[in-house]
């Protein structure tokens, strides 16, 4: 499912390269993105930044899913280790290992179309929630 529609927000990055939300929930996404000639490098491959933006989407969507009141998820760090190359579909799971009161510790692995892994990723996410609306106030989710 197209990820904005999956999530009911707007992602307009992950939407403008076709991240597909496979699926999510109990600290686990999973989501994959077909590799169109506009997302390889000068090698045919995927770009690191299609696999690292693909890594992010996953991990977050996975600590998002663990709190019910959770409207997205902050990237606060991320690191990415590439493995190998790949080419026609990525697909990426995330898994959240501790979600904390303020933090979520996640980590990510991506694979090529036969199962190859072509990265391995951590990141450390703040998780938005939704707040009860107060009179005279439109905010519905936690922005500081």
């Amino acid at each position: 499912m197209e990820i904005a529609k999956a999530l009911g927000r707007n992602i307009p990055f992950g939407s403008h390269i076709g991240v597909q939300l496979v699926e999510h929930g109990g600290g686990r996404a999973l989501a994959e993105v077909t590799l169109l000639p506009e997302l390889l490098n000068s090698f045919g491959s995927a770009h690191g930044g299609v696999i690292m933006t693909l890594l992010d989407v996953a991990m977050a969507v996975a600590a998002r899913s663990l709190d019910p009141r959770a409207v997205g998820a902050i990237t606060v760090e991320m690191k990415t280790t590439f493995i190998g190359t790949c080419e026609g579909k990525l697909v990426a799971e995330g898994r959240c290992i501790h979600a904390g009161k303020s933090l979520s510790f996640c980590e990510g692995e991506a694979r090529d179309a036969k199962g190859k892994v072509v990265a391995r990723a951590s990141g450390t996410f703040i998780v938005r929630r939704a707040v009860p609306a107060k009179s005279g106030l439109d905010r519905q989710d936690d922005t500081r």
